[in-house]
């Protein structure tokens, strides 16, 4: 997938993949729908360093969550 352009379906992509690394509990407070283009590079961002990761301790997802929390619109 060509994550350089900011489209819908990219959020889409990188919140469902976001979601699945870090096996989160209540999904429903990460949908995609709650995100926009306008924080692009900063969700690419994220998605970048969640998926390098091999694990992600507890206080870890806690931060990532609420990062995410801070870029939704």
């Amino acid at each position: 997938m060509d994550l350089s352009k900011p489209t819908e379906e990219n959020v889409l992509y990188m919140i469902e993949k976001i979601k699945e690394k870090l096996r989160m509990v209540n999904v429903d407070a990460m949908k995609a729908e709650h995100f926009n283009t306008e924080q692009y590079e900063d969700l690419v961002y994220m998605y970048e360093m969640v998926m390098k990761r091999e694990t992600i301790s507890p206080n870890e997802m806690q931060a990532i969550a609420a990062e995410l929390g801070s870029l939704r619109k």
